[in-house]
C-alpha cells in the first residue's frame, strides 16, 4: 500500500475529524472511505452516461421507442391495480 500526502485547510480538517468521531472512525479511514465513495459515484455516473449515449445512438439509428403518454398512462393505470395492454412501440421520430 502506498502513502499520498493531502493538504488541507484547518477549518476542513476540523470537520474531518469531528465527522470522523462522530462516525466512530479515525480521521484516515474517514478519508478513505470518502475517497472510495467518490471514486465509485464516479465511476457509475461514466457508466450511465456510456449507457445512455449508447441507447441514444441506438434509437438514433432507427430504433423503436414508446410514446411517454403511453408509458405514463400504461404505469398509471398497472399503480391502480389495473392490467392495461402494454404500449406500442414506434420507430423514433413517427
Amino acid at each position: 500500500m502506498s502513502t499520498t500526502t493531502i493538504r488541507i485547510d484547518d477549518e476542513l480538517r476540523q470537520r474531518v475529524a469531528s465527522a470522523a468521531e462522530r462516525a466512530g472512525k479515525s480521521p484516515h479511514a474517514f478519508i478513505v472511505e470518502a475517497i472510495a465513495a467518490t471514486v465509485s459515484e464516479s465511476e457509475l455516473r461514466e457508466e450511465f452516461y456510456r449507457m445512455g449515449s449508447e441507447r441514444w445512438e441506438k434509437i438514433s439509428a432507427g430504433g423503436r421507442t414508446v410514446a411517454m403518454q403511453d408509458m405514463r398512462n400504461y404505469v398509471t393505470a398497472r399503480a391502480q391495480g389495473k392490467n392495461p395492454a402494454k404500449p406500442k412501440s414506434r420507430k423514433h421520430g413517427t
